[in-house]
């Protein structure tokens, strides 16, 4: 194939603007490269050799609540206070955390009246205990040294 002239090919040219305005377009022709059809592995044969991914979970697994616990856990981690998977000891981001607890609060708002009185309990029980680890992190990274 290379050396034809009927080769495939597509023009890209630069029409960004600049201050030195004597300077013609520039275009340049990047060939296609294909693939000789012999190296590229069957579909079928890549979708044996690549991993299986975990199948999603069935739709009644997948529900607010989940998304509440699961911003709950990421603030809890952000808190310091839940492990991160693989780490060691558990480092408080602060800022992150806030923005955790915020996001939750919006979504509270955001889904009022569209809850389920069980989705109500959870969401508000899990705003109140992390914003009342919030501030005893933040009481406990402002004390002084020494005291």
């Amino acid at each position: 194939m290379a050396g034809t002239e009927s080769e495939e090919s597509f023009k890209v040219t630069d029409r960004r603007r600049r201050d030195d305005a004597d300077e013609p377009e520039r275009a340049v022709e990047i060939p296609k490269i294909e693939t000789p059809k012999e190296s590229r592995p069957d579909l079928h044969e890549r979708r044996q050799a690549a991993p299986q991914a975990a199948p999603p979970p069935p739709a009644s697994d997948r529900n607010l609540i989940g998304l509440f616990m699961m911003l709950a856990q990421s603030a809890m981690m952000a808190l310091g206070e839940a492990p991160e998977p693989g780490m060691g000891k558990p480092r408080p981001n602060p800022q992150e955390a806030a923005a955790l607890v915020d996001l939750l609060v919006l979504l509270r708002e955001k889904t009022e009246g569209n809850r389920t009185p069980e989705e109500n309990e959870v969401i508000g029980e899990l705003i109140y205990d992390l914003q009342l680890r919030y501030i005893n992190l933040t009481k406990h990274l402002a004390k002084p040294r020494g005291s």
